[in-house]
C-alpha cells in the first residue's frame, strides 16, 4: 500500500505543470457602464474564462507564452445581453409555412443563429419559447464546446392558455393541435412550470395577453388571470428560476406585475398606474421598439397575413411612448428585441432606437449589460469589464457613447476568454 502511494505522489511530483493561458487585450478605451465613463488606453488581462486585471496600458506585467490582442482604434464594451429572443426561428422564412417546420429542423435554425447572435457581440440571451426543448439542447451544446453561441438562459414551451397567444391556432379544429404550453388553471400551470424544469429550463416564460403574432388573439386581452400567473411565479421562484410574462395590455401587464413576474416583455400598453407598479416592485420592462419597423417593411412579403400586421400597426407606436414613459420614470429596463421577429444578428440596431425614444447611449448599454445581469442575479459575474468577471469583451470603431449605431457593427468578441471573432 505504501509503495502505491509513493508511485502516485512521484508521479504528481515529476508531472508536467500546465499553465493558464493568459490573453492581454490593448484597446483605445473601454466603457465602464457600472460608472458611466469612457477609460482610455486601456488594458484587459484574462486568465482562461475570466477577467484577472484592468489597467492603463503598459501597467500591467505581462508573464510568458502570453497572447496579445492589439485593438488600435477599438472601445471595448462588455458582452452583450439580450433577454428576449427566439432562436429557433427566422424572419425571412415564410411565415405560415414556417409553422410547419419539426422540432429538429428548429434546432438546426438554433444552432446557426446562436452563432450569429454571437458573432453579432451578444454573448448572452434568454430565448423565451421554443418547441420540443430544442434550445436547451443547444444551450447544453454551446456549454459543452460542440457548437459556438452565446450563454443561453432557456424558458422550453411558453405557457398560456387554451387558445390564447402561445396555443396554436393555426391548425383547423380536426387536427387537434394545441402548443406543448398550454394550462388552465393554478395548478395545471405549476405543472407546465415543474415540467419545463424537468426538461432543463433555467427561466419560465408565461403568456399573459393576446399578441401581435398569434391568429384570432386581441393585443390588449389579459388571458392568464392573475391567479394563474402567480401560481408560475411562485413555482419559478421556489426552484430558483425568474419568470418573464409576455404582456401587451394593460392590465395583463398591471396583472403580472401584482403577481410578483420578474420581467415584462413588450410593455405596450403602460398606463402611469402600470409605471407606478413597476416602481413599487421593482420589474424589469423588456420593451421590443425596433421589430415594428421590419414587420412593417418585410412582413407581406414573408407571409405575414394582414391581421398580425395590422396588429403590428396598432401596437407599435403606442408601445414606444410607452418605453418613454416608463424610462423617463426610472422604471428598470433590459434589452429585449425578440429577433426572430426581425433577422437575427440585427439585434444591435435596437440601441438607436432605444436612444430616439427616450435613452442616453448609457442607458441603452445599461439595459444590455449591467441590467440585464441584474435581473439574471448575476451581476457578480456578467455585465462588465471587471477583474474576477467572466471574460465576455467586444469591440467597436469609435465610441459608442458618441455614436451607438456603432453598437451594430461588433468587429471582435471574445466570450469566456475565447475569441470567437477578430
Amino acid at each position: 500500500m505504501n509503495k502505491l502511494i509513493l508511485i502516485a505522489a512521484s508521479a504528481l511530483l515529476f508531472a508536467p505543470q500546465v499553465s493558464a493561458k493568459q490573453t492581454l487585450i490593448n484597446a483605445d478605451a473601454l466603457v465602464d457602464v457600472a460608472q458611466g465613463k469612457i477609460i482610455e488606453s486601456v488594458s484587459v488581462l484574462v486568465e482562461d474564462q475570466r477577467i484577472i486585471q484592468v489597467a492603463k496600458q503598459g501597467e500591467i506585467e505581462l508573464g510568458e507564452n502570453i497572447e496579445v490582442i492589439n485593438l488600435a482604434g477599438k472601445t471595448l464594451v462588455p458582452g452583450l445581453m439580450d433577454m428576449h429572443v427566439h432562436l429557433t426561428s427566422d424572419a425571412s422564412d415564410n411565415f405560415l409555412a414556417a409553422k410547419g417546420n419539426s422540432v429538429p429542423r428548429q434546432t438546426v435554425k438554433a444552432v446557426k443563429n446562436a452563432e450569429t447572435t454571437l458573432l453579432a457581440g451578444f454573448t448572452t440571451v434568454r430565448n423565451l419559447g421554443a418547441a420540443g426543448y430544442s434550445v436547451i439542447a443547444v444551450r447544453d451544446g454551446i456549454n459543452a464546446g460542440e457548437i459556438p453561441g452565446p450563454r443561453i438562459w432557456a424558458a422550453g414551451h411558453s405557457i398560456g392558455v387554451t387558445g390564447g397567444h402561445c396555443d396554436d391556432n393555426f391548425s383547423p379544429p380536426e387536427a387537434k393541435s394545441k402548443s406543448a404550453g398550454v394550462a388552465d388553471g393554478p395548478w395545471a400551470v405549476r405543472a407546465k412550470v415543474r415540467e419545463n424544469i424537468k426538461y432543463g429550463a433555467n427561466t419560465i416564460k408565461v403568456c399573459a395577453t393576446g399578441g401581435v403574432f398569434s391568429k384570432g388573439t386581441k393585443v390588449g386581452i389579459q388571458q392568464l388571470t392573475e391567479e394563474e400567473i402567480r401560481a408560475a411565479v411562485e413555482e419559478a421562484h421556489m426552484r430558483g428560476l425568474i419568470a418573464a410574462a409576455h404582456a401587451h395590455g394593460t392590465n395583463g401587464i398591471k396583472a403580472a406585475i401584482r403577481a410578483g413576474i420578474d420581467s415584462i416583455e413588450h410593455c405596450s400598453f403602460m398606463d402611469d398606474e402600470a409605471i407606478q407598479l413597476a416602481l413599487k416592485y421593482g420589474t424589469y420592462l423588456s420593451c421590443d421598439i425596433y421589430n415594428t419597423e421590419y414587420t412593417l417593411a418585410f412582413g407581406e412579403a414573408n407571409g405575414v397575413p394582414e391581421e398580425n400586421i395590422n396588429k403590428e400597426r396598432q401596437v407599435g407606436t403606442i408601445q414606444r411612448e410607452s418605453f418613454r414613459k416608463a424610462n423617463k420614470a426610472g422604471v428598470k429596463m433590459v434589452f429585449g428585441s425578440d429577433a426572430a421577429i426581425y433577422p437575427h444578428g440585427d439585434n444591435g440596431k435596437q440601441f438607436s432606437r432605444m436612444v430616439t425614444f427616450g435613452m442616453t447611449p448609457l442607458q441603452s448599454l445599461q439595459a444590455a449589460t449591467i441590467n440585464s445581469a441584474a435581473l439574471l442575479q448575476k451581476s457578480e459575474e456578467l455585465g462588465q469589464i471587471k477583474a474576477g468577471f467572466l471574460a465576455d469583451i467586444i469591440a467597436v470603431d469609435g465610441n459608442p457613447m458618441e455614436n451607438i449605431s456603432l453598437m451594430e457593427n461588433v468587429s471582435f468578441v471574445m466570450k469566456d476568454g475565447v475569441v470567437y471573432k477578430d
